[in-house]
């Protein structure tokens, strides 16, 4: 295993002054998949104020000292060595009751969540894996560290974070680990929303709609607003999937910017309170996209998901079945309400929503190359979406006699005649029209 140099320096150090020490987790599990760790997490058999003799010499991070945790500053950042460790129970579901720091480095990797990381590895000895990771990896098992039922209890979390390593690494849950993880999904419950929508945040641009499917029950664990679509019957001549089929399809059908990824799992879960079947047994969603909107706001302030990523996923749900269309005066339109980057999601959506459906005839998708051509000319074109590319400003609005919030109305205004094509967005022409307008 290939490290860096910092981190050989080290690890060397630590052998030098008599503790043993390793890399550990993450960056052993993916440098045995050729991959290149993001970071390299330590552990060693010296105690903190043992690691500060050490590095004496360096400048240091110890807000993690009472927990084993050391920081050492370098050149590339600043490298966690964490004192070898052991747990007691979890009760909170999240930390342990108490912590004990030992000497050996197999009672440290009894604590963690999954065979694959619970790997370490030292230049002088070698890789310590006393459950199998090495193996599992081989075979592409994901397999809990010990009794699987007690790992997920100790903290919800390792549930989701399982279903990541799966999908991620394209692994296949060992049976025992994924009864234990089904069994205890209810648990997602006692979990601070900020570190659920955290790890499902993580987990949304890898998923496939087959990775959502296999994992449905504990996306609807998760996210209880799902719950209701998974085996949903849609009653629809349009629909072959249930309800979180198609919403799994749909998921994976988008890119995986996160935005649309949060928006396309969202899109239809206003569906279910809005169900009605007419005379014939068929299914409808009278203003489902509306309560859609709205029920997504309840799920992203209950997961404290940043404002701004919020406030997004909830306009594309909204508009989502106010259909695009091929035509540049609607795309002007959509463009100045929405903007560049929010409608380009837009389109990402509804094409996937409208090729998601399992029918023969998924819909008129030959619309969505004419729809990218004429936003092309559009951008060509510069052509004028927002009050700040009309030809005139506030100042020759107040030149021209207009005072206070009647300026910004009169410069709304003059936008809306550009976007309609009943005014060019020609200087003199705006002028004029201002003017009239005052008569």
């Amino acid at each position: 295993m290939k490290l860096p140099q910092t981190i050989v320096t080290i690890l060397d150090t630590l052998e030098n002054h008599g503790f043993a020490a390793y890399v550990v987790g993450g960056c052993v599990r993916d440098s045995l998949l050729g991959l290149t760790p993001a970071d390299f997490d330590l552990c060693t058999s010296a105690l903190p104020e043992q690691m500060e003799q050490v590095f004496a010499g360096q400048r240091l991070v110890l807000a993690g000292e009472k927990h084993g945790t050391v920081g050492v500053c370098t050149d590339t950042g600043v490298v966690e060595i964490t004192t070898f460790r052991t747990e007691g129970d979890y009760r909170d579901s999240r930390h342990p009751d108490w912590v004990r720091f030992v000497g050996d480095v197999e009672q440290d990797l009894a604590r963690r969540d999954f065979t694959v990381n619970a790997m370490a590895y030292s230049p002088t000895r070698g890789f310590a894996d006393p459950f199998g990771g090495r193996q599992d990896l081989e075979n592409k098992i994901l397999r809990a560290v010990g009794a699987p039922e007690k790992r997920f209890r100790e903290d919800a979390l390792r549930i989701l974070r399982g279903v990541r390593f799966a999908v991620r690494y394209g692994l296949t849950v060992e049976p025992e680990t994924r009864r234990a993880m089904d069994n205890q999904a209810g648990g997602l419950d006692s979990l601070s929303r900020e570190r659920v929508f955290e790890e499902l945040s993580k987990l949304l641009p890898l998923v496939t709609g087959a990775d959502l499917l296999e994992f449905a029950s504990i996306m609807g664990a998760a996210i209880p607003e799902l719950a209701p679509t998974i085996g949903f019957d849609q009653h629809s001549p349009h629909h072959a999937y249930d309800l979180y089929t198609h919403v799994a399809y749909v998921t994976g059908a988008v890119p995986g910017e996160l935005t649309v990824r949060w928006a396309a799992l969202l899109h239809d879960v206003g569906k279910v309170s809005t169900f009605t079947r007419d005379e014939t047994g068929r299914g409808h969603f009278y203003g489902h996209a509306p309560a859609g909107a709205e029920l997504a706001e309840q799920v992203l302030l209950g997961l404290k998901a940043p404002t701004r990523l919020r406030c997004q996923v909830v306009e594309l749900i909204g508009a989502h079945m106010t259909r695009l269309q091929p035509e540049k005066k609607l795309l002007r339109r959509q463009l100045s309400r929405l903007g560049w980057e929010q409608l380009e999601r837009e389109l990402e959506l509804q094409q996937a929503d409208m090729s998601s459906k399992g029918t023969a005839e998924p819909g008129n998708l030959e619309i969505f190359p004419e729809i990218r051509r004429m936003l092309e000319e559009i951008r060509r074109e510069d052509s004028c979406l927002k009050v700040t590319d009309l030809a005139v400003n506030g100042e020759d609005l107040m030149a021209l006699g207009y005072q206070g919030r009647q300026i910004g109305e009169r410069l709304h205004w003059l936008l809306e005649q550009v976007l309609e094509e009943t005014l060019p967005n020609d200087r003199q022409a705006l002028l004029l029209a201002a003017k009239e307008k005052q008569k």
